[in-house]
């Protein structure tokens, strides 16, 4: 059991399913006093009931201070988890973009903002976004899930070396495929790209886990993503071309 999360609050959004339901069952399990949020109130309570948890349905970005009075006046650990698959490509609509945006990675910078007051008041607090692997590298045929989530880990790692001197530590999960709706939303990109080694939303709370209790930022679920995302630093332009060989492969499906 990790004495590092036992006994803390924790808020974990999107969790009605996927991994934000496997987070919040794996930090019960760990011993922590949980709040379950979703969009869905009848998934946020399904999960809350199942696992002895607190369910806080709602918009994200606006459960905050409900949450944190859930919890007795204290958030230790907030999961931001929610977020949108957003495929679509350059033409997507202004509307598809704009929501891309706000869930993936508006949502987290509300919720820094009502929480970090407190945290720097008391010198301790973490911060976790579920960001993807698509964040580190891209994802064929979602341009605006693509740049979202690469705006989500900029802010992840920005909120990292502004404040982990001052006690707040941040972690950045960046899984590959993993067998949620979201997977099955993604369609043919999904099946080509993420199918063959997609895991189970368990192992990504596995890894996040494993990643606190070694106080490390970046969570791999996928440890071949970190090699991935060496050779796209490495050799940007040789990482593109393989990149545009999966998009041509992709377009031949007739898709």
């Amino acid at each position: 059991m990790s004495t590092t999360v036992q006994g803390a609050g924790v808020v974990v959004t999107g969790a009605g399913g996927g991994i934000g339901a496997a987070l919040a069952r794996r930090f019960a399990a760990e011993g922590a006093r949980v709040v379950v949020n979703d969009i869905d109130p009848a998934r946020a309570g399904a999960v809350a009931r199942e696992i002895g948890a607190t369910a806080v349905p709602g918009d994200a970005s606006a459960i905050v201070a409900d949450a944190r009075d859930a919890l007795g006046g204290t958030v230790d650990v907030y999961c931001a988890n929610a977020g949108l698959a957003s495929p679509g490509d350059a033409f997507a609509g202004e509307d598809v973009w704009a929501a891309a945006w706000d869930v993936n990675v508006m949502a987290h910078v509300r919720a820094a903002r009502t929480l970090l007051p407190d945290w720097l008041e008391r010198g301790s607090g973490r911060f976790v976004s579920t960001v993807s692997a698509a964040g580190l590298l891209t994802m064929v045929g979602a341009a605006p899930y693509s740049v979202s989530k690469h705006g989500a880990y900029a802010f992840a790692e920005w909120l990292s070396l502004t404040y982990r001197h001052r006690g707040i530590k941040v972690h950045a999960i960046c899984p590959q495929g993993v067998r949620t709706d979201m997977l099955t939303a993604a369609g043919s990109a999904g099946e080509l790209v993420l199918a063959p080694t997609a895991i189970e939303p368990e192992d990504v709370a596995d890894a996040l886990i494993e990643g606190i209790e070694a106080d490390r930022f970046l969570i791999l679920p996928h440890p071949e993503v970190a090699g991935y995302y060496r050779a796209r630093a490495g050799d940007p332009d040789r990482w593109l071309e393989n990149m545009s060989h999966i998009q041509r492969k992709w377009e031949s499906t007739g898709t």
